[in-house]
């Protein structure tokens, strides 16, 4: 497979199909999306890191994109979405791997490296940095900080009305989320995220673009508008409503810490830190070389900033014993 070209297939696990795009040869990288985004949001990684002399591979995850998407919510569990990462390992040819995790993605790899530790050469988190297992359930701790306040994740805890909500015009959802999140976007702070519950939504809550920054281009508008157009936000949501179910498979976990070589990344403007700032990670991550807070970037890291963060990924895999 040439360095010099990405190309896309399915590949089947038996249980789910993951669509994936592919490049290069060598070691194994695993790029983990988030939420909502698809393989197609790590477009700028794939190359540079194929260059480098490694096999990217960057699928889109169960529920999303063209790859599978059951339809019952606990087939969405992190049981199930780190035996994705480990079968598609399998199926790709490989002992051991890289993984690294954008939001939902960074909490998929974490839990992989405390899971299968032994499969993992490293592990990258961007965005979300690891997060100690909490000693009450997700949802309760939620109710309790925020009351009468709206809070996304509780709102998308009821099947069907985010997802109406959320799919009722895609273009406009993704226009405002990747926008919102975004750094150097003008918007007319219109925000009513954590405003009292009401009739409003989750979108319209999200502030109104008024400009959009230079990385969110027509062409990234409209693929991520077309797919979700297409899929719907189901698959997605459905792994926010196995929080609680997600506490409960990993009791046995609670006193895990990551010890394989690990890195994070976020944007420097990344209001999901205000929320979980890195030094949660204080004594539960062992090897961490490095926080890297890259500026002029919010939360969609990789994408708004793809030269910082490739340069990060590239000093990282450089670190590590080869090949793996």
């Amino acid at each position: 497979m040439s360095a010099g070209a990405v190309t896309e297939r399915t590949v089947d696990l038996g249980e789910v199909s993951l669509h994936i795009h592919e490049a290069g040869e060598g070691p194994l990288v695993l790029l983990c999306h988030g939420f909502p985004e698809l393989g197609y949001s790590w477009r700028n990684q794939m190359l540079p890191l194929a260059e480098a002399g490694y096999h990217v591979v960057a699928p889109d995850q169960r529920g999303y994109g063209r790859s599978s998407r059951p339809e019952p919510v606990e087939d969405y569990d992190i049981l199930h979405l780190t035996g994705d990462a480990l079968a598609l390992i399998d199926a790709l040819g490989h002992e051991r791997a890289v993984v690294v995790g954008h939001d939902w993605g960074a909490n998929v790899v974490w839990s992989l490296a405390l899971r299968a530790p032994e499969r993992l050469a490293g592990v990258v988190g961007m965005s979300v940095p690891f997060i100690p297992r909490p000693a009450f359930p997700p949802t309760q701790a939620m109710k309790h900080l925020f009351g009468d306040t709206f809070f996304y994740m509780l709102y998308f805890q009821e099947y069907g009305v985010a997802d109406a909500d959320l799919g009722r015009d895609a273009p406009r959802m993704m226009r405002k989320m990747l926008a919102g999140a975004s750094y150097g976007a003008e918007t007319d702070g219109s925000t009513a995220m954590f405003e009292p519950k009401g009739e409003k939504g989750f979108v319209d809550r999200l502030p109104e673009p008024i400009t959009l920054p230079p990385w969110l281009t027509d062409e990234v508008l409209a693929h991520y508008g077309e797919e979700f157009s297409r899929t719907g936000f189901t698959g997605g949501l459905n792994w926010y409503r196995n929080l609680d179910r997600n506490w409960e498979l990993t009791a046995d976990w609670a006193e895990r810490k990551v010890e394989i070589p690990a890195l994070f990344v976020a944007g420097a403007n990344d209001v999901v830190l205000m929320m979980t700032p890195p030094s949660v990670m204080d004594g539960w991550v062992t090897d961490l070389r490095g926080t890297i807070m890259v500026p002029e970037a919010g939360h969609w890291v990789q994408q708004e900033q793809p030269a910082a963060v490739n340069g990060a990924l590239l000093d990282f895999l450089g670190s590590l014993e080869h090949p793996w």
